[in-house]
């Protein structure tokens, strides 16, 4: 063999070697690699922030702020409902601000007589200057031809009206008579009698109870005053 073949032979027998080589160091490349692999950033240090951006720890911008202080004041929950305001008047108080009340029937001699009071129920003073408003009324509730006169009588004197501021919760009184006998003439047997503080204003019936008081002739009555009538 010349010495030319001998070398071509010889070079043959090398590059197997040689890929070989180079693939078993590729492959123990990849397989070295494998095994450091982690997730990204994690495991390498934070980086610092270099001077150039300007960042100081006394410029910090502040921490953003709470949401109580942005978000709009929530209003109250509503109150419980409490009872309902009363009346300035009160329960039972005419919207006049004065009620009328009438006591027992008084007997003297076939003569009858009943006190009648007014009543200031409101909250501011009512003026008074004058006489009840009174009608005598039959079983159907209707108005009997009874006549009804400002004044004296046998069972209590009249001194005449007299104006007065009656504050609130101040009484002023009045009384009413009438004669009931069977012997005194031409009377009208009444059931009920209606009373107003005034003529116009909301007036009250109270039922006249027993025999010997629901006979009328006529009725008198004295002025609204403070003082109880004599």
């Amino acid at each position: 063999m010349s010495m030319r073949a001998l070398k071509r032979a010889r070079a043959g027998r090398r590059r197997p070697t040689a890929a070989v080589l180079m693939a078993g160091a590729l492959g123990l490349s990849l397989s070295g690699c494998a095994g450091f692999l982690v997730p990204a950033g994690e495991g390498e240090p934070e980086p610092t922030p270099s001077a150039s951006y300007g960042v100081h720890a006394d410029k910090l911008p502040s921490p953003f702020p709470s949401i109580s202080a942005t978000l709009p004041d929530r209003p109250p929950p509503p109150a419980a409902q409490g009872p309902a305001p009363t009346p300035t008047a009160g329960a039972g108080c005419p919207s006049s601000g004065v009620v009328v009340d009438m006591g027992e029937v008084e007997a003297a001699l076939g003569h009858r007589a009943v006190g009648l009071t007014l009543t200031n129920c409101g909250s501011k003073p009512y003026r008074v200057d004058g006489y009840p408003s009174v009608r005598a009324l039959d079983e159907a509730g209707d108005p009997l031809p009874v006549p009804v006169n400002p004044g004296s009588s046998y069972m209590g004197r009249d001194p005449g009206p007299k104006e007065v501021m009656l504050k609130p919760g101040e009484t002023m009184r009045s009384l009413l008579a009438w004669v009931s006998t069977p012997t005194g003439g031409d009377l009208i047997e009444g059931d009920a009698l209606e009373i107003a503080p005034a003529p116009g204003l909301e007036s009250r019936t109270f039922p006249l109870e027993g025999s010997d008081v629901r006979l009328l002739d006529e009725l008198n009555m004295t002025a609204w005053r403070t003082e109880p009538p004599r």
